[in-house]
């Protein structure tokens, strides 16, 4: 947290700032900055992600998937724009670009609560324009939005919307498990100055884990702007299983960031 004798709006020391703040010597940024920073990275997530779920997963068909890139062509596919995104505006907000790291990093005393309200918003606010964006898309396409919203427009899921058929239970404890791992490795890479440089290479890459174990079971959220921003496009079904996806991925995050917190880690890093 900033030290109290300074107003809100005055830049805080460095010592007090982001952890890739800290490493390149810069002065902490505006939270209007921070905000805009979430919003692109979150962005820059579901375009990449989601769209390569909708537009190259499977083409020309899917009975037909020669040139398709598949399950591990959408893992990677997420991974990397989450790389991106770090690497391009990590510095200015931290990179969460996720509601569920956000609360997590804040759960563990790592992130300035004032701050998580606008970076909530920011991240829903970005993904819900990617997905937009998405649909936009897919409209210039014959009956190519219809397919998408029919098929699922690549909304998370349990029983019927689940990918390989698996039910609440399993899709929740999924959901908050791999969410847990998830911030558990971004605390740790993260804290030490050593793992600093390989950060986004690290969680970009347990991103794409986490999708290769669970794209079978729930579609893989893990990521509450995700889930949101496709099931305003998914119809039905994705709207009424959305609640899952925002509840059981914040809480895995929560109870990881509580036991680093009760660990003793209290630092505001990002």
């Amino acid at each position: 947290m900033g030290k109290k004798d300074k107003k809100r709006n005055e830049p805080v020391d460095i010592a007090d700032s982001t952890s890739e703040q800290q490493r390149q010597k810069a002065g902490s940024w505006s939270s209007p900055a921070r905000y805009a920073a979430e919003l692109f990275g979150t962005f820059l997530l579901v375009l990449g992600g989601v769209g390569t779920a909708l537009f190259a997963a499977n083409f020309p068909s899917a009975d037909d998937n020669q040139a398709g890139v598949g399950f591990l062509g959408v893992a990677l596919a997420f991974g990397l724009t989450l790389v991106a995104g770090i690497a391009a505006v990590g510095h200015i907000s931290g990179g969460h670009f996720n509601p569920a790291v956000t609360l997590g990093l804040l759960a563990a005393g790592r992130t300035d609560a004032r701050h998580v309200p606008g970076y909530i918003l920011a991240q829903l606010i970005g993904g819900i324009l990617a997905s937009s964006v998405i649909a936009l898309v897919l409209a210039g396409r014959p009956d190519g939005f219809a397919a998408a919203q029919e098929a699922g427009f690549a909304s998370n899921g349990f029983g019927e919307g689940s990918p390989g058929g698996y039910g609440l239970a399993a899709v929740f404890v999924a959901e908050a498990v791999l969410t847990g791992i998830f911030l558990a490795v971004i605390l740790s890479v993260t804290a030490k100055a050593e793992y600093q440089a390989f950060a986004p290479i690290g969680i970009g890459l347990t991103l794409t884990l986490i999708h290769l174990i669970s794209i079978p079971i729930s579609n893989t959220s893990v990521n509450p702007a995700r889930s949101i921003a496709t099931a305003v496009y998914g119809g039905t079904l994705p709207l009424s299983q959305l609640w899952v996806f925002i509840v059981a991925p914040i809480a895995g995050a929560l109870v990881a960031g509580a036991v680093v917190r009760v660990r003793g880690r209290r630092t505001v890093t990002a």
